[in-house]
């Protein structure tokens, strides 16, 4: 690169933190506390993808993401997934009319999903047959109905809630849609001083005024930049032997891994480590990217693509824990390389 060349990448690199960290602290006025969650949300959507929030009730996953809807210049929609729902009420449906002069006819009404935001709560109470209708909006970003393809708005986004206590009355989330999850991000309960804080915020008279700060184009703008972040021939060898290391057939697995899980991560899990890791290697002021920027967003990209046998669940084992061994068996082994 020219020196001229070299100003604007770091040009665009402080433009890119500067943009970013605006949309997390305007977002943090809503939210106290989760600030890894809201970090690990916003390069999602900057990457163009689809995020599962997991938490026990009250622990604000719904209040993020209206607030980043808020924060967001985008048309937003939410749904809130029940055991009745059904496939038209997600995706729309043709309806009958007839005008004034008697002449009838079918248009097409469209359902929520087409919007830029779509908030999906609760997604694991509807039935299999309604959560399918999300698969080819959360893939194609399209939908197809009665046999014509109808695309949806760019950017789209599917920002989907699940309680991870209450299992009664709920339907597991099929492999192909988890799959299509960017990231599964976990929220856990506040420390006392943050829950005071959600007290102090949440019972007195005033209120929190949330500032629109950017559009679509923005967003994809961030993403056209994070992409364009090169990794070292080495460092994409490192990611997916990470990725092919939760694969029990494969030599990259460990001992662990081959014991306990049953199917590894498909090459999604791969696409989406390679566009993360690029997204922190720009937060941390790098225009390339390194192996701690893999590690950092592994554990987000994979805890949801691993499925675990019969021995695991007898034995207790969790998909987290196979994952950080896994991790510290590969960064010493890089460390030695």
């Amino acid at each position: 690169m020219t020196e001229e060349e070299l100003k604007q990448k770091d040009s665009d690199i402080e433009n890119f933190i500067d943009h970013f960290d605006k949309l997390k602290n305007e977002v943090a006025k809503n939210i106290i506390g989760q600030e890894e969650v809201i970090e690990f949300t916003l390069i999602a959507i900057i990457a163009g993808g689809h995020v599962l929030l997991e938490g026990a009730p009250g622990l604000g996953k719904t209040l993020l993401v209206k607030t980043i809807a808020e924060v967001l210049s985008l048309s937003f929609k939410r749904v809130q997934f029940t055991p009745d729902l059904m496939p038209a009420d997600i995706i729309g449906t043709q309806v009958f009319l007839e005008d004034a002069s008697g002449h009838s006819r079918f248009e097409f009404s469209p359902g929520p999903v087409f919007c830029n935001l779509l908030l999906g709560d609760e997604i694991n109470r509807a039935t299999p047959k309604t959560q399918s209708a999300l698969l080819e909006a959360m893939q194609e970003r399209a939908v197809t109905v009665f046999g014509e393809t109808r695309q949806l708005d760019l950017p789209h986004f599917v920002l989907a809630t699940q309680n991870s206590i209450e299992q009664e009355g709920t339907y597991p989330l099929p492999e192909a849609q988890l799959d299509r999850f960017f990231f599964k991000l976990l929220i856990d309960y506040p420390t006392f001083q943050e829950f005071e804080n959600i007290l102090e915020l949440t019972t007195s008279k005033s209120e929190t005024k949330i500032n629109k700060l950017f559009n679509g184009a923005d967003l994809i703008s961030m993403g056209d930049l994070a992409r364009e972040v090169p990794i070292p021939p080495t460092i994409k060898k490192r990611a997916v032997e990470l990725v092919m290391g939760t694969h029990p057939e494969t030599e990259y697995s460990t001992e662990e891994v081959k014991r306990y899980v049953r199917y590894g991560a498909s090459p999604r899990a791969g696409q989406a480590l390679l566009i993360a890791a690029k997204i922190k290697a720009l937060l941390n002021k790098r225009f390339y990217v390194a192996t701690e920027d893999i590690l950092s967003v592994a554990l987000q990209v994979l805890n949801h693509r691993i499925i675990l046998n019969f021995e695991a669940q007898a034995d207790g084992v969790s998909v987290h824990h196979l994952l950080e061994n896994l991790m510290n068996e590969k960064k010493s082994k890089w460390v030695k390389c």
